[in-house]
C-alpha cells in the first residue's frame, strides 16, 4: 500500500512507478553538501531501502551548504544525523548506516553486502572515489557520480553526462586519468560543471585531511549537484531512461 505521505508523488508518477521505487535499494556514499541532499531526495521519492556511508562529523564550516550541518549537531556523526532525518521522513525506510571511511577491500565488502539497485558516489577524495567507481563497474552496479561542485556559482552550467564527455573540471580530469589506468573510459554517469574555478578560492591546509586543500563553496551548488544525482537514480529506478549527450566537447581538458 502506498502511504499517504507519498500521495503527491503518486499523483505525478502513478501507482506502478511509486511501487517500483518502494521496492528498490540504493547506496549513497558521502553525506556532505552533495550526498546529504541526494540521500534525502532519494528517500523523499519513496525508495524503500537505503544504505548511507560517511565517517565525518559535523563542523560548523559545513553549515553554509550541508543538510546535516546545524549548530545543534556540531561534532556529531553526519551518518547518524542523516539516519535520524531519513527515518523521520519515512519511518518505514529500511536503513543501513556505516559511519566509516571506506576504501579498498571495505568498498567491495559494502557493495556486495546487499543487492543494490543503484549506487551514488559523493566521495570527495580521489583514490577512494576512483576505486568505488571501478568496483561498481566491475560488479555491474549502476552508479552516478558527483564531480566538483566547489568553487562554482552558476547552476545553469551543471550537466548530466558520461564521464568521457566531461571537460574543464579538475576533479573530472583526475578521475578520468585514474579510471583510464584501470581500463575504464566510459559508461559512468556523472554530474559536473565546466564552470571555471578561480584558483585564488582554493587554499592548501592540513585541516582538510584526508584531502590536501579547501575550496570555497556557496549554499545552493552542492545541493543542485545532489538533486541532479538523485534525479538520475529515481528516474532510472521507476523506469525512465536518462538520456545522455552523445558528442564530446572539443575544448575538453
Amino acid at each position: 500500500m502506498i502511504p499517504y505521505w507519498m500521495s503527491r508523488t503518486q499523483l505525478l508518477l502513478g501507482d506502478d512507478a511509486v511501487e517500483r521505487l518502494m521496492g528498490k535499494n540504493v547506496l549513497v556514499v558521502g553525506l556532505g553538501g552533495v550526498g546529504g541532499i541526494c540521500a534525502e531526495m532519494i528517500a523523499r521519492a519513496g525508495v524503500g531501502k537505503m544504505t548511507i556511508v560517511d565517517a565525518d562529523v559535523v563542523d560548523l564550516s559545513n553549515c553554509n551548504r550541508q543538510i546535516p550541518a546545524l549548530h545543534s549537531k556540531e561534532k556529531k556523526l553526519k551518518a547518524e544525523v542523516m539516519a535520524e532525518r531519513l527515518k523521520d521522513i519515512n519511518p518505514n525506510l529500511e536503513l543501513t548506516v556505516y559511519p566509516e571511511y571506506i576504501k579498498d577491500e571495505r568498498t567491495v565488502e559494502i557493495l556486495t553486502s546487499q543487492p543494490f539497485d543503484y549506487a551514488v558516489d559523493c566521495i570527495d577524495t580521489l583514490s577512494p572515489k576512483v576505486f568505488f567507481l571501478k568496483s561498481c563497474v566491475e560488479l555491474g552496479i549502476p552508479v552516478v557520480s558527483s564531480l566538483g561542485a566547489g568553487g562554482k556559482v552558476d547552476p545553469s552550467k551543471v550537466e548530466i553526462t558520461d564521464i568521457s564527455h566531461t571537460y574543464q573540471c579538475n576533479l573530472a580530469r583526475y578521475v578520468r586519468k585514474y579510471l583510464h589506468k584501470l581500463g575504464v573510459r566510459k559508461g559512468i554517469t556523472v554530474v559536473f560543471s565546466p564552470e571555471e574555478v578561480d584558483q585564488d578560492k582554493i587554499i592548501e591546509t592540513e585541516k582538510a585531511y584526508p584531502k590536501k586543500s579547501i575550496i570555497g563553496t556557496i549554499s545552493y551548488m552542492p545541493a543542485i549537484f545532489g538533486c541532479m544525482c538523485a534525479s538520475v537514480v529515481v528516474r532510472e529506478l521507476y523506469g525512465q531512461k536518462v538520456a545522455l549527450p552523445k558528442k564530446k566537447k572539443k575544448d575538453r581538458n
